[in-house]
């Protein structure tokens, strides 16, 4: 995210969080994992806030690792 923060002249709160949530499932037999990001960017508003995840999750090294094989949701809290 400081990528993108940066990219865009935009500053990061100093109490920005994120909780990522792994799970293993299962369908058909088959097991596959899925994972969920709790983001908070307190004081920035909504829509800044959501184009720093946005632009964050298109250079993450490890979202272009994962991207098409794991789904990933995404929520700015």
């Amino acid at each position: 995210m400081a990528i993108a923060a940066r990219k865009m002249n935009i500053m990061l709160p100093a109490g920005l969080a994120i909780d990522a949530e792994v799970d293993l499932n299962v369908a058909d037999g088959a097991f596959f994992l899925g994972a969920r990001l709790n983001v908070s960017l307190p004081g920035l508003d909504r829509d800044v806030a959501q184009a720093i995840v946005d632009g964050a999750h298109q250079t993450c090294p490890y979202s272009k690792a994962t991207r098409g094989n794991i789904e990933v949701a995404i929520n700015l809290i």
